[in-house]
């Protein structure tokens, strides 16, 4: 019978796997790409007149055409970086942000003072 441990274990791995992004990870995106999510990044939500907009207003050199465009909002949203709300010109685009995870470095402290209380137990 699966304990409140064994659950709550599943459930971490589960949310490990969802999709989402960290800045590390855009460092390692294709050029084309990196200009979509920068622009997403300062609004975090963005519709897509609003996406062919801020296009427009970048300089002629990093626009993208209509067509590379949609192909990347939809390899974006495939790869769940984006998350895409509505069809065609009605849909809105939101950043799917990564949850951070919890300090590992409370554990790591916890556990060595174990190790040195064990080592050098207190006089009394």
């Amino acid at each position: 019978m699966p304990g409140v441990f064994d659950r709550l274990n599943k459930e971490i791995q589960d949310k490990q796997q969802e999709g989402g992004i960290t800045p590390l990870d855009l460092a390692s995106l294709p050029p084309a790409l990196r200009k979509i999510m920068r622009l997403m990044l300062r609004e975090l939500q963005m519709t897509y007149p609003r996406l062919c907009e801020a296009m427009d207003e970048m300089p002629e050199a990093d626009r993208l055409s209509r067509e590379d465009l949609q192909s990347a909002l939809t390899t974006l949203t495939e790869q769940y970086w984006l998350i895409r709300i509505g069809e065609k010109e009605k849909a809105i685009y939101k950043v799917n942000l990564r949850r951070k995870e919890g300090s590992k470095l409370a554990a790591g402290i916890w556990s060595s003072l174990n190790e040195r209380l064990k080592k050098h137990p207190k006089d009394t």
